[in-house]
C-alpha cells in the first residue's frame, strides 16, 4: 500500500502529516506529460511578439528603418523603444524598483531608444500573425549603429578614461567605494600573529531554467482589462508593477500562473521585454505571446554573481580569527539593478558562523556591457565562498586541519548568545554541532593515511569542508528585513479547507508541504485540503525567494490553520450543542469525543456558517487572514565535505563522496528537503567544475548556446549523503528554517577547497571558483597558463 493509498483509508490526527515523506501532489501531472507552461497557452487571434537584438556591445542607435519589416507577411505591428515610450510609464531598476523600492541609480528606457549596452539588447519588437513570421520580419529591421569602445570587464570599468556607458554617470561606478567597520578592527589585527591575504574571484553564472521567461498578454480595451499569463515567483508583484507602468487600476490586471518550469532568481519580477508585450498587447486590444529561445536566455536575459575580492584575516598562530578586511567589486552588467542591495548583505553576513572581533568591508559596484546582474539561488553566496576560501588558507598556513580551524572558531551557545560583529545575532545557529558531525562521518586521520598512500601511487585524494549559515529569515530584529508573507484560509461549502498563498512553486513542492501543515493543525485528512496559487484575483501578496517559504508562508499557514480550527470548532459547537473542548475533529466530520452520532460534517459546518451567519455567534465567517514575519526566526545552517580525485593528466575531477549535515529545523516533507538540498549541491558542482558565462575583450557573449555553457548530468552529480540535525529553532510554534539555497551557496566552496588539497604536492592555490580541466591543467603546471 503506497502512502497516498494509506492516506486515503485511514483517519489522521494532528502532528502526523509533518515530517511525513508524503508523495508530492505537484508531480503526477508534470511527470505524466500534462503540466501546463507559458508556452501551451494558445488562444483565438493570438498574436506573435519578437525582439529585434543588437549585434553589438555597446553603440549609439543613430536609425531605426522598419519599413520592410512592416510589409513583411503577417506583420500586424512593428515598435521602435521611441514609439513605446508613449505607451509606458517604464520604471528603471527592476521590479522592486517598480514597486515603488529602491530606485535605479541610472536612468534608461524600456527598449534601447538612444544606445545598445549589451549583445542582445532589445530595441524595437515586431508584432505578427505566427512567431515564425515575427522573427522573420524582424531580421528586416534594418538599425544604424554608430559602434563605441566596449566596457567588458570591471577592471576596465574602473579606469576613468573608459567609454561611459550611462551619460548621466560620471564614469562608471555605479555604487561608489564605501567602506564601513565593525568592531575593533585594527586593534585586531595589531594583536594578530600573522596576516594571510588572497584575492578571490567569483564567476559570472546564469540561470538556466527548464523554462524561460515567457508571457501571453490579453487586454480587453471594452472592459479595460489586462489578462496575463506568467511565469513568474510572485502574481502579485507582476499585477502590481504592471499596473504602474501601464497606467491601469491595479483591479483591472490578472494575472495567472501554473506551472513554472524553474526559476532560480530569473523570475523574480519583470523583465523589460515582458513589460514591452504587455504594453502592445493593450496597445493593439488583443492577445500577444513571446517565448524566449534558449539563445536569448543566455545572451539577454539576466545572468548572476561575478565579483572580485581581495581579503585579508588577522589569525593567531593557535588558530583564532580575528578580523577581516575586504574589499568587493560587483560586475553589475549593463542596466543594474539590486547590485547595491546585495553588497550590503554580503557585509552583513560574511562573518557566518565564525565569532570575529573586527570586519572592514569595502564595497563598489561597477557597469559593462554584459547582460543585467540579478538574483540567483543564494545572491549573497559569494560572501561563503570567500569567507570559506580563507578559512582553508589560513589552516594551511597554521598547519591546522581545516575542519578542526572551522570547529575552533565556530560559535556555541553563549550567555548572552553571540553576535556577529556586524550586529545579527547567532541564536539558534549550529554549525558547530554540523561540524562535529563531520568530524564523525568523515574519520578525517583516516582519510590523511589513505591519501597520503595514494599520492604514493599517483593519485590525488583531496577533502574539502566548508560551513555555512542561510539567511531566511534569521533572528529578529534583523530578520525582519524580508517583511512578511500572508496566507488566506476558508473553509468551502463541501468541506475542504482552502489555503491561498501568493506563494509560486517552480518545483519546490510547496503546495504538498503548505498541505500537510494545514492537515495537522486543524486535523483533517491531507485530501481535505487545497492550496491556490498562481491567481492574482484570489491569492494575497506574497513571493518565492530568500528560502522564505518554510519560515514565513509556513508559518503564517501554521498560526491560520490554528485560526481557522478555532473558528470551526466554535461554530460546530453550537450546531452540535456541545463546548469546543469537548470536540474532536474525525476524518471529515466533528463530533463529541467517543460519540459519532453526534458527528457533523465540514460541509455541513460550512454551510451552516454561509446560510445562517446569524444563528451562529461569535463566528462571522469560516475563513482567516494571517500575516507571519518570521517570529524569533533562526538561521538555518551546516556543514558540507567533499572527497574528490584529481587526474593530473587530464585535469578532470571525480567526487568520490559527498557528505551534507544541515540544520533547517523541523522538516516539513524530508523527501522534498533533500530535493531541495540536492538541486544546490548539484548547482554548486556544476558552478565549479562546468558552468561559467564568458565574454571576450569586445564584451561578446560566447555561451550562447548548451553546447558553450555546460551544465551538470547525472553524471556529474554523485550520491549525496544528508543528515539532518533538526534542532529546536527559536520560536516557540514554528520550527521551520530555510532550506532552498544552503547547497547552492557552500558546495563551491567545499569542492574547490578538495581540489586544492588534492593538488597541495603541485603547489597550487585556488583563487578563483571555476575550475574546468583546462584550468586544473595549468594550475599544476603540465600546461602554460593562458
Amino acid at each position: 500500500m503506497t502512502t497516498q493509498d494509506q492516506h486515503a483509508t485511514e483517519d489522521f490526527s494532528a502532528e502526523r502529516y509533518t515530517g511525513a515523506r508524503i508523495r508530492r501532489v505537484e508531480d503526477p501531472q508534470i511527470l505524466s506529460g500534462r503540466g501546463r507552461y507559458v508556452d501551451d497557452v494558445r488562444l483565438p487571434g493570438m498574436l506573435h511578439a519578437a525582439f529585434v537584438r543588437s549585434p553589438f556591445a555597446h553603440a549609439r542607435i543613430t536609425g531605426i528603418d522598419v519599413a520592410e519589416a512592416h510589409d513583411a507577411p503577417g506583420v500586424v505591428a512593428v515598435y521602435t523603444g521611441v514609439e513605446l515610450e508613449e505607451l509606458v510609464d517604464f520604471v528603471p531598476g527592476g521590479t522592486m524598483a517598480q514597486l515603488g523600492g529602491v530606485p535605479s541609480p541610472v536612468s534608461y528606457t524600456l527598449l534601447a531608444t538612444d544606445k545598445v549596452r549589451h549583445t542582445g539588447d532589445p530595441l524595437a519588437l515586431v508584432v505578427a500573425r505566427s512567431r515564425y513570421e515575427a522573427e522573420d520580419a524582424a531580421e528586416l529591421v534594418v538599425v544604424d549603429y554608430d559602434e563605441l569602445t566596449p566596457v567588458p570587464d570591471a577592471a576596465t570599468a574602473l579606469d576613468p578614461s573608459s567609454d561611459r556607458i550611462f551619460d548621466d554617470l560620471d564614469g562608471n561606478v555605479v555604487v561608489a567605494p564605501s567602506t564601513n567597520e565593525y568592531g575593533d578592527v585594527e586593534g585586531a589585527f595589531a594583536a594578530a600573529d600573522r596576516v594571510v591575504h588572497a584575492h578571490l574571484d567569483v564567476h559570472r553564472h546564469q540561470h538556466v531554467p527548464m523554462e524561460g521567461r515567457a508571457t501571453v498578454c490579453v487586454f480587453d480595451p471594452e472592459l479595460g482589462e489586462l489578462t496575463v499569463h506568467a511565469s513568474t515567483q510572485s502574481v502579485q508583484a507582476v499585477r502590481r508593477s504592471l499596473a504602474r507602468q501601464l497606467r491601469l487600476d491595479s483591479r483591472s490586471v490578472h494575472v495567472h500562473a501554473r506551472d513554472v518550469g524553474g526559476s532560480f532568481g530569473l523570475k523574480m519580477g519583470l523583465s523589460r521585454e515582458e513589460v514591452a508585450v504587455a504594453a502592445v498587447a493593450k496597445d493593439l486590444g488583443g492577445a500577444v505571446k513571446w517565448t524566449e529561445d534558449r539563445n536569448e536566455n543566455l545572451i539577454a536575459s539576466s545572468q548572476a554573481r561575478e565579483e572580485s575580492f581581495d581579503v585579508e584575516v588577522a589569525a593567531t598562530d593557535d588558530g583564532d580569527l580575528l578580523a577581516m578586511k575586504a574589499s568587493m567589486v560587483i560586475d553589475s552588467g549593463s542596466y543594474p539593478s539590486r547590485a547595491g542591495t546585495l553588497a550590503a548583505t554580503v557585509q552583513r553576513v560574511i562573518p557566518g558562523p565564525y565569532v570575529m572581533r573586527g570586519l572592514s568591508f569595502e564595497s563598489t559596484v561597477v557597469v559593462t556591457n554584459k547582460a543585467s546582474y540579478a538574483s540567483y539561488r543564494g545572491p549573497w553566496a559569494s560572501e561563503t565562498f570567500v569567507r570559506e576560501r580563507m578559512v582553508d588558507t589560513v589552516a594551511r598556513q597554521l598547519g591546522i586541519e581545516p575542519l578542526e580551524l572551522r570547529r575552533r572558531n565556530a560559535v556555541r551557545p553563549t550567555t548572552p548568545v553571540a553576535s556577529m560583529v556586524t550586529g545579527p545575532s547567532l541564536a539558534g545557529v549550529t554549525v558547530h554541532e554540523a561540524l562535529d558531525r563531520l568530524a564523525d562521518l568523515l574519520d578525517v586521520p583516516a582519510f590523511r593515511v589513505r591519501q597520503e598512500r595514494a599520492r604514493a601511487e599517483g593519485r590525488h585524494l583531496g577533502l574539502g569542508v566548508a560551513a555555512y549559515i542561510e539567511s531566511a529569515p534569521g533572528p529578529k530584529p534583523d530578520g525582519g528585513t524580508l517583511g512578511s508573507e500572508r496566507v488566506r484560509l476558508r473553509l468551502d461549502d463541501d468541506g475542504t479547507v482552502l489555503v491561498f498563498t501568493g506563494q509560486m512553486a517552480s518545483g519546490h513542492g510547496h503546495l504538498t508541504s503548505l498541505m500537510q501543515i494545514t492537515a495537522d493543525q486543524i486535523g483533517v485528512p491531507f485530501e481535505s485540503v487545497r492550496v491556490v496559487a498562481g491567481d492574482s484575483d484570489q491569492v494575497p501578496f506574497g513571493f518565492t525567494g530568500g528560502s522564505r517559504f518554510a519560515p514565513m508562508a509556513g508559518g503564517a499557514t501554521l498560526h491560520g490553520a490554528r485560526d481557522l480550527r478555532t473558528k470551526i470548532m466554535a461554530a460546530a459547537s453550537q450546531l452540535i450543542e456541545a463546548s469546543p473542548d469537548d470536540l474532536e475533529i474525525i476524518g471529515n466530520s466533528v463530533q463529541v469525543r467517543g460519540v459519532p452520532a453526534s458527528a457533523r460534517t465540514l460541509a455541513q459546518i460550512a454551510r451552516a456558517a454561509r446560510d445562517a451567519p446569524d444563528e451562529l455567534e461569535d463566528v462571522d465567517d469560516l475563513e482567516v487572514v494571517h500575516d507571519y514575519a518570521g517570529g524569533e526566526g533562526g538561521w538555518a545552517g551546516g556543514a558540507h565535505a567533499a572527497l574528490v580525485e584529481v587526474d593530473v593528466e587530464t585535469g578532470l575531477v571525480h567526487i568520490e563522496r559527498y557528505v551534507v549535515v544541515e540544520d533547517c529545523g523541523e522538516l516539513i516533507n524530508p523527501s522534498i528537503v533533500d530535493g531541495q538540498i540536492r538541486g544546490g549541491v548539484a548547482q554548486g558542482i556544476g558552478a565549479v567544475l562546468l558552468e561559467r558565462t564568458v565574454y571576450d575583450d569586445q564584451a561578446q557573449c560566447l555561451t550562447g548556446t548548451l553546447i558553450d555553457y555546460l551544465l551538470p548530468t547525472t553524471l556529474d552529480v554523485p550520491s549525496i549523503e544528508i543528515h539532518h540535525l533538526e534542532t529546536v529553532p527559536l520560536d516557540p510554534d514554528v520550527h521551520f528554517r530555510g532550506v532552498g539555497e544552503g547547497g547552492m551557496i557552500v558546495a563551491p566552496a567545499t569542492i574547490c577547497n578538495a581540489i586544492e588539497d588534492a593538488l597541495v604536492p603541485f603547489g597550487a592555490e585556488i583563487r578563483e571558483q571555476h575550475l574546468p580541466p583546462s584550468r586544473l591543467l595549468e594550475l599544476i603546471g603540465a600546461i602554460p597558463a593562458s
